[in-house]
């Protein structure tokens, strides 16, 4: 399992635009991509909306799922906004980390809609893991998406 993240910055553009028109709540999508690179991000229904939590909508989860295997990719992880808050996982966000393996990517919100922050974790009920997040170029994350030939 990787200790780091590669998420192209327009992907974590798109994230912080939803976490901003999600605004009081907390936004939540899936992250789609391969051997720990994202190659894109989905975003989700909250079916709980409220500013200290979510629930990814289960047909939102299985549609990317669908899809994602479709392109040869996977949803490797789940993102959600704080708004207001560090980008640091809640109590709530470690009782509810349900997927061993999968990445949490959290975005930091100001009020004014103003993204102040990004971090990535693995997460049990016990424990945040943080990975070093590799925020790549448009460029390279255009080159990270594209298939391999073998």
């Amino acid at each position: 399992m990787a200790d780091s993240l590669r998420i192209p910055e327009d992907v974590i553009a798109g994230i912080a635009g939803h976490a901003r028109s999600a605004l009081p709540d907390e936004c939540c999508g899936l992250l789609v991509g391969r051997d720990g690179v994202v190659h894109r991000a989905v975003p989700a229904k909250n079916l709980t909306p409220s500013p200290t939590g979510y629930q990814i909508d289960p047909a939102d989860h299985f549609a990317a799922i669908r899809t994602a295997r479709a392109e040869g990719r996977e949803v490797i992880g789940a993102y959600h906004s704080h708004p207001g808050a560090p980008a640091v996982p809640s109590r709530r966000d470690l009782a509810e980390a349900w997927f061993p393996g999968f990445v949490y990517l959290i975005v930091s919100v100001g009020p004014e809609g103003t993204c102040r922050d990004v971090q990535a974790y693995r997460l049990t009920p016990r424990e945040a893991v943080p990975l070093k997040l590799v925020r790549a170029s448009l460029a390279e994350g255009i080159a990270a998406r594209e298939p391999d030939d073998g």
